[in-house]
């Protein structure tokens, strides 16, 4: 098993930037803070009050309201897609307050590494204090340009935070730079694929929040782009699920 002390210095050793520990994670930003003007969305997403219900209200139930798929649910999904019992070091993008990243390092095997990254000081403050474990490490970075070399990672995943983030397309590619050959990758985002008038009711109150709606074939297009194989996607309601493989 890995002690607290040596997750940190794994994770640092993983890491092309600097990073100071802080609160318990590693931040390779400093004092700098979340964007400037910021939507509601990412307000909310920097919010120590939402962070505090986040993982026992805010999150489970919308995203079943959304998609119809309980959180157990999704980490099962989850956990299948990339592989992880054969995996040694996972990346959860846009981690929040690791409700996704400490349930999917008890599937890893002992001596694995689990790496929860985020912009958000209070969400990442709530991840140390609630979801730590003896595989998890949480570092503060911005995803669109992840501090990893290439090819570091067996399994890299971002659930239900790409339609916050801006450039979220270079953010997914990011990911894939990261991913190491013959590792898996998984998103979790938002889904355009309703009747035109849903459809039309969730764009309107989308843009108001500040949140980006994706087609069906924005990600299975970019993952194609970037020679990814074993394309699968799964769509509910106004989400969609999209796994790939990097070949070796």
């Amino acid at each position: 098993m890995i002690d607290n002390q040596d997750r940190v210095e794994l994770t640092r050793s993983l890491l092309t930037k600097d990073a100071e520990l802080r609160h318990g994670y590693l931040d390779v930003l400093g004092e700098s803070t979340a964007p400037s003007i910021p939507t509601i969305a990412q307000q909310a997403m920097n919010s120590p009050l939402v962070a505090a219900v986040y993982e026992g209200l805010w999150r489970p139930l919308s995203f079943f309201l959304a998609s119809g798929v309980t959180t157990q649910a999704e980490e099962r999904r989850a956990a299948t897609a990339l592989h992880l019992r054969g995996a040694k070091r996972l990346l959860d993008v846009a981690c929040g307050p690791g409700n996704f990243t400490a349930p999917l390092a008890e599937q890893l095997s002992t001596g694995s590494l689990a790496v929860g990254f985020d912009i958000s000081e209070p969400m990442l403050t709530r991840a140390v204090q609630d979801n730590s474990g003896p595989r998890t490490c949480y570092v503060r970075g911005d995803a669109r340009e992840l501090p990893f070399a290439d090819d570091t990672f067996d399994a890299v995943a971002c659930f239900g935070a790409l339609y916050l983030i801006p450039e979220p397309f270079r953010v997914a590619r990011e990911m894939i730079r990261v991913l190491r050959p013959g590792g898996r990758i998984a998103l979790l985002t938002s889904y355009a694929g309703q009747p035109p008038p849903i459809n039309f009711a969730l764009q309107t109150t989308a843009r108001v929040i500040g949140l980006t709606m994706f087609d069906g074939a924005a990600f299975v297009d970019l993952f194609t782009e970037a020679g990814l194989v074993d394309i699968e996607q799964q769509t509910q309601r106004a989400l969609q699920f999209v796994t790939a493989a990097k070949p070796l």
